[in-house]
């Protein structure tokens, strides 16, 4: 089993436009879904983002407001993920219900193993 970073990426608060009846019926479906990552033993943790934040970029330290680069995408969430590979990796990144009710962006990453760090 490899361990797999799951970003998930939309323009903003991806709830901010929905009724409070449609995004109870989100977290609902997010949560079910957490629920069968975590029974099959696939999720080793999730968590969503806050809006504000920074970017650090640059060699000398300048900080740049908010978590936005220049897309305006930022980062809403992760998942913590063990996958067999990056094709089952992708499968359960797909299967996440967020997309049902809003429009942004699923980044799998393979985490990188090196020796002495963790």
């Amino acid at each position: 089993m490899q361990e797999f970073m799951i970003f998930i990426k939309t323009k903003g608060d991806h709830l901010a436009g929905l009724s409070p009846e449609k995004q109870q019926a989100h977290v609902q479906k997010i949560g079910e879904y957490i629920g069968g990552l975590m029974n099959s033993g696939k999720l080793k943790g999730a968590q969503p983002l806050e809006m504000g934040g920074a970017i650090i970029h640059g060699n000398k330290g300048v900080f740049k407001d908010g978590p936005f680069n220049e897309s305006k995408e930022v980062i809403v969430g992760y998942f913590h993920i063990m996958a067999q590979d990056l094709e089952e990796a992708m499968e359960i990144a797909r299967a996440n219900p967020m997309f049902d009710d809003a429009e942004g962006t699923i980044e799998v990453r393979p985490i990188k193993q090196m020796e002495g760090i963790n």
